[in-house]
């Protein structure tokens, strides 16, 4: 058990209703719940009342030092801390920007077609394949995936309906012909049948743990002997991207179908196209072209 004052408990409470009555998601109302815990724990003898930027710094560098965590944990414990300041402590707070290191840019995690054709034959069964196919098919995010209903496939129109995404903002996204059969074919061969939730766990009517998901594609992984490929599930949502990318498709499109409020978040795939990029030529080969055909011309024997 973690140790904290009267008052941080207080206050942690007084946090979580806060998010709940200004109706944010359950996830960001965990992962604030999260961090300003921790930082509650990390001065055990403190209320919150009394925490100023020395401390919340204090803590930043723990984290960086001590567990070297990335810059989207940082922004994170930032987010957390300039909210609770806010709307439950009541005081004015910026997030001041030394708190957040260097920010780091890295190419999505993808697959090539051979590996994601590699990836779904090696699903052992007709749930673990519709999960993987339903992934690459559709762009969704795990969270979106396990709230699925029933309902939200619509196989008359090919789109599937998300409801409540990141945001808690509706969009339809592409639903593939060949998955509505792999659907079909796990729902035949599911002993209890999904009441409402598409992917339902133990329970009847209620979703597929989060986690159970990610441990059902971490096995196809194996199987497929891509393990070594990281970030699994969301993995597969840049593979969507990519693949119509590469096939085409614009990315103002792209960014829908992905639920991406910013442009500039869908812009990411543009460095991992290969269609287009596979076309141009080098300065270094224009520039020897010439002497290269040249090179290549068959040579006039009689001239020898």
């Amino acid at each position: 058990m973690e140790k904290m004052n009267q008052k941080s408990v207080e206050s942690l409470e007084l946090l979580q209703k806060t998010m709940v009555a200004s109706n944010h998601s359950n996830c960001s109302v965990v992962a604030y719940m999260r961090e300003i815990r921790y930082i509650c724990s990390y001065f055990p003898t403190l209320s919150p009342q009394e925490w100023n930027d020395t401390h919340i710094i204090d803590y930043m560098a723990y984290l960086k030092t001590v567990h070297h965590v990335s810059y989207s944990k940082c922004k994170m414990v930032a987010q957390s801390v300039a909210f609770f300041f806010r709307h439950v402590l009541k005081r004015p707070y910026d997030v001041p920007s030394k708190l957040y290191p260097k920010k780091e840019f890295k190419l999505p995690s993808y697959l090539s077609k051979e590996e994601m054709q590699q990836l779904i034959n090696a699903s052992r069964s007709p749930k673990q394949r519709a999960i993987v196919e339903l992934f690459y098919s559709s762009g969704v995010r795990l969270e979106e995936l396990r709230m699925l209903k029933l309902t939200d496939v619509d196989s008359k129109n090919n789109r599937l309906f998300v409801r409540a995404g990141k945001g808690k903002k509706d969009r339809y996204t592409l639903l593939s012909k060949r998955v509505v059969d792999t659907l079909r074919s796990y729902y035949r061969e599911e002993k209890v049948k999904p009441k409402m939730y598409l992917f339902e766990g133990q329970k009847q009517g209620e979703p597929m743990h989060a986690r159970s998901i990610q441990h059902a594609v971490i096995m196809v992984y194996q199987n497929a002997t891509l393990s070594h490929k990281t970030h699994k599930v969301h993995a597969m949502r840049h593979t969507f991207a990519t693949h119509l990318l590469d096939a085409g498709v614009d990315i103002f499109t792209i960014k829908e179908l992905l639920g991406h409020s910013k442009i500039e978040t869908t812009m990411v795939y543009l460095h991992l196209q290969t269609s287009k990029r596979n076309l141009i030529l080098s300065p270094l080969d224009v520039l020897f072209q010439q002497d290269d055909q040249i090179a290549n011309v068959p040579k006039d024997k009689s001239l020898l």
